[in-house]
């Protein structure tokens, strides 16, 4: 605006003043309308400049006519500024709006996938830890002497040939150390450690030279053991069904404990589940077949002895189960192998959802 303001053009000058102010498309194009106008070298600034050139009755006339003009600016430009401001507004939350009635948009860690063994392992802990238990851990590469002597097992015993152990090479001592095949040496490790009573799980990797669609290399064992002066099979049984009713989550878990044999148990058990078998799979707790799951027993007299306890004065029980085995028994999983294969599209579909903590209270397998 480089016109000269008289009376005569107020009007006018007024009227494009306004017009450039309702033409801004932004906030930054506004700003540049009110520099232009009423910056400090802006068109009404230079003619408030003029004022004092003029004679008093022109300054009369002209100065509250300029003043009433820039005024009149300045509310127009702070109007259309909250105008401008509200349609930003408006235009962003149409372009952030969130439909409350679609599944939220999962997030990197809403894409994440538990996998089944460690759901598992945290289901077992949740359990056991209900019962009284507490968690025992022990070393993946370890001795002969824990791994089987304490164990009641003998040298040239034929139970060692059927564990297919990984040997380590021989040491300069003539001994080999030896990738663990069962967890047990932890319990072997806690009764020397620890007085009864003793309430211990022991989950944990165990490894043997074995490969087919229900066996692997290395797999995941965890295993029980209750030592005081007081226990007896009954209480092994109740340990068991209850662990097994909340495990596979059904009301009547019916089980069936028949003679077997191991080294460190007299007498030993296997333990069946009653099941009913279909073309769909297999169903726990209900039908006429068994499904054997676990071992168990009472911890034979020599292993109590090996570690430094009276036979005749403590007694105790154990058991032990495949980690991976009841994870594909509970969650429907046919192959061993397909646990350890590291498919995300498989994780996808078995895993869980890393926020799902399973808990009595909340449930297991949400």
């Amino acid at each position: 605006m480089n016109a000269v303001i008289s009376p005569d053009n107020l009007d006018e000058i007024e009227a494009g003043i306004e017009a450039q102010i309702n033409a801004a498309g932004d906030e930054a194009a506004l700003e540049s309308v009110r520099v232009a106008t009423l910056g400090k070298k802006g068109s009404l600034s230079e003619q408030m400049k003029t004022l004092g050139k003029m004679s008093p009755e022109e300054r009369q006339v002209m100065g509250p006519a300029l003043n009433g003009l820039k005024a009149r600016v300045t509310e127009q430009i702070a109007a259309r500024r909250e105008a401008l401001k509200a349609a930003a507004l408006e235009a962003q939350l149409v372009a952030e709006r969130i439909d409350v009635t679609l599944d939220p948009r999962q997030t990197g860690i809403g894409r994440g996938r538990i996998h089944p063994i460690s759901q598992v392992w945290d289901e077992l802990s949740a359990i056991f830890a209900d019962l009284g238990f507490r968690i025992a851990e022990g070393p993946d590469i370890e001795t002969d002497d824990f791994n089987f002597t304490k164990l009641n097992f003998p040298e040239g015993h034929p139970a060692r040939d059927m564990h297919d152990t990984f040997f380590l090479p021989e040491r300069e001592d003539g001994t080999r150390r030896l990738l663990r095949t069962h967890t047990s040496p932890v319990q072997i490790r806690t009764m020397l450690k620890d007085k009864p009573p003793i309430r211990i799980i022991a989950p944990g990797r165990t490894y043997r030279c074995d490969s087919d669609q229900t066996h692997t290399p290395m797999f995941h064992q965890v295993e029980g053991l209750v030592v005081d002066k007081e226990s007896h099979v009954g209480h092994l049984k109740w340990v068991l069904t209850e662990f097994c009713r909340a495990f596979f989550e059904v009301e009547d878990a019916s089980m069936r404990f028949r003679p077997s044999f191991f080294p460190f148990t007299e007498p030993s058990y296997e333990v069946d589940i009653r099941c009913r078998r279909s073309k769909d799979g297999i169903e726990l707790g209900v039908g006429d077949d068994w499904l054997e799951i676990l071992g168990s027993g009472m911890v034979h007299p020599n292993v109590l002895a090996n570690c430094g306890l009276d036979p005749d004065v403590y007694q105790g029980f154990a058991w032990g189960m495949g980690i991976d085995r009841i994870a594909m028994l509970k969650y429907g999983m046919p192959d061993l192998r397909d646990l350890f294969e590291g498919d995300s599209r498989w994780l996808t579909h078995y895993g869980f959802a890393p926020l799902d903590r399973p808990s009595l209270a909340g449930g297991l397998s949400r």
